[in-house]
């Protein structure tokens, strides 16, 4: 984009164009058009700003209130598990499984 800009440029020139910079701070509007802007600008009162490291510190402290708020969960009770014989009506063992206790 930069090169057809420039490229673009150079043919103005070549066909006798002139670029004129504008100084800064200059309007960008055309002094001899009587049109009232589209928007007018600079009419509402100042605001003042919240400064950055305040609204950091707010954010923070929110953050770690919902931190410290979460409840606490119980530990869990450790369930041992314990290897239990199945026998069938006749007394001879038919499996073993694990059971919690």
């Amino acid at each position: 984009m930069r090169a057809e800009l420039e490229r673009r440029i150079n043919q103005f020139e070549k066909k006798g164009g002139q670029v004129t910079e504008i100084p800064t701070g200059i309007s960008g509007r055309d002094v001899l058009d009587n049109s009232p802007p589209a928007r007018r600008l600079f009419l509402e009162p100042t605001v003042t700003r919240t400064q950055v490291p305040e609204v950091i510190a707010a954010i923070e402290a929110r953050r770690k209130e919902k931190v410290t708020a979460k409840p606490k969960h119980k530990p869990r009770k450790q369930t041992t598990r314990k290897r239990k014989t199945i026998y069938d009506d006749f007394g001879e063992p038919l499996r073993t499984v694990w059971v919690d206790e």
